[in-house]
């Protein structure tokens, strides 16, 4: 299979949230078969949905990629799990998530697997970094990343200039 260029978003709100996403892209470098050829910055952004816990802490990295969707979703689902990932409701707080964004222009809806990842062009904490990244990023069936960006509210998207001290 020849290599596809594919988006990986990353978030974390529990245990060193910067160290938990620092972590994620680490993985990401040593995937088989997968190369990581960019990263985003690290953003602080408000939880969406269950507003009730900490900050999020977010990012976009880019990958070229042999495996197919499904081996990359369960690389990252194998990842979430060695970093304490536990489901317990949706939009909960989090170790680690890891979602496969895009993965090349491919549109497709599988069990536990739809690309491009749903609501990903309605959310700023997903459309920031990958704009940093990709700004010439088109999500299949949406549009430019640069225009979703247009008619979203960023301001909650803060970027963190110094991710060390972060937290």
């Amino acid at each position: 299979m020849s290599e596809v260029m594919a988006y990986v978003g990353l978030g974390a709100n529990l245990e060193d949230p910067v160290a938990q996403v620092t972590a994620g892209m680490a993985a990401l470098a040593v995937l088989p078969r997968t190369r990581l050829v960019a990263q985003s910055s690290l953003y602080r952004t408000a939880p969406v949905g269950y507003a009730e816990q900490p900050d999020f802490i977010n990012a976009v990295a880019a990958v070229k990629t042999a495996l197919g969707a499904r081996e990359l979703l369960d690389a990252l689902l194998a990842t979430e799990q060695h970093h304490g990932r536990v489901r317990t409701f949706p939009n909960a707080p989090r170790t680690l998530d890891m979602d496969v964004l895009l993965y090349g222009d491919a549109q497709m809806h599988e069990d536990g697997l739809t690309i491009p990842h749903p609501r990903m062009h309605e959310r700023a904490f997903v459309l920031v970094p990958l704009a940093e990244i990709a700004p010439r990023c088109v999500i299949p069936g949406r549009g430019a990343v640069s225009e979703l960006l247009r008619g979203i509210d960023v301001s909650g998207v803060v970027r963190i200039e110094n991710p060390v001290h972060a937290i």
